[in-house]
């Protein structure tokens, strides 16, 4: 498969939100089945694009780069095509006489931000995360007060009514929530149902007071704490945040924090 059919394989995966390694080969020592050059595919889901060599030794690089994807890591990895290895070299099972060593590059979908709510707070919110290259999704019953004059920059907009649209996203675990819509009932509402899709992160807007009345009731309904450890409410870390722009600075600081946290 040519180079480019390649790069659209992957741009589609990750345009799905799934984790893509592009494995390639960059340096072959003895007897191998490729040139350095070849190239393979290896997707979250176990799919594999193009071939770096077949039988035994693609498997095992299927093995690492599933490794690598899951650890979000990109890395060098040596494989022996003999009965012979050294320390830190895989062997396959195979005997070639030679070794190769095979770069796994780890790529990912762009992070995603959910937000939950339109007004000022909202707007700052998903201005400054589209200069971080997240994927901004809007979440709001009014189409009036949630539309692209309002979010250009959103990649989805889902209105209608509430329970429905809550109901309606997709979330993963990788993915950051923030519920900034402001009204006790919604807001409680947002989180019941958000929690129960376990995202990497949920960040929710309002005083202590409010804060602390939205968690009795979600634990009168069967909510545990392990469930509501991605909760970080009242959300945004403590700057002092007074208007619509520092408060949306304040959540974005806690989200590149909670995020680099993760990936150490």
């Amino acid at each position: 498969m040519a180079d480019i059919d390649l790069i659209k394989q992957i741009e589609a995966a990750l345009s799905r939100r799934l984790r893509v390694a592009l494995c390639t080969l960059i340096e072959k020592r003895g007897s191998g089945p490729r040139e350095p050059g070849a190239k393979m595919v290896v997707f979250e889901d176990g799919r594999t694009i193009g071939t770096i060599g077949g039988g035994s030794f693609e498997r095992a690089l299927i093995r690492e780069a599933l490794n690598a994807i899951r650890a979000g890591k990109s890395r060098k990895v040596v494989f022996s095509l003999s009965e012979e290895t050294g320390n830190g070299i895989i062997k396959t099972g195979l005997i070639c006489g030679g070794e190769v060593e095979v770069f796994i590059d780890v790529m990912e979908p762009n992070p995603r931000l959910v937000i939950i709510g339109s007004g000022h707070v909202a707007e700052m919110l998903a201005k400054i995360a589209s200069l971080l290259n997240f994927d901004i999704t809007i979440v709001c019953e009014d189409e009036k007060l949630a539309n692209r004059d309002l979010f250009p920059m959103a990649k989805d907009i889902i209105t209608g009514d509430f329970k429905e649209v809550l109901r309606r996203i997709d979330v993963t675990g990788r993915d950051f929530v923030v519920i900034v819509h402001g009204d006790p009932e919604h807001d409680y509402l947002a989180l019941l149902e958000v929690i129960q899709k376990r995202p990497f992160y949920i960040g929710l807007m309002g005083s202590k007071t409010k804060v602390s009345k939205l968690i009795e009731r979600l634990k009168e309904v069967g909510v545990g704490d392990e469930e509501l450890k991605p909760l970080h409410a009242p959300v945004g870390l403590n700057i002092g945040a007074r208007t619509p722009e520092e408060i949306a600075i304040s959540i974005i600081a806690e989200i590149i924090a909670e995020r680099r946290k993760a990936e150490k």
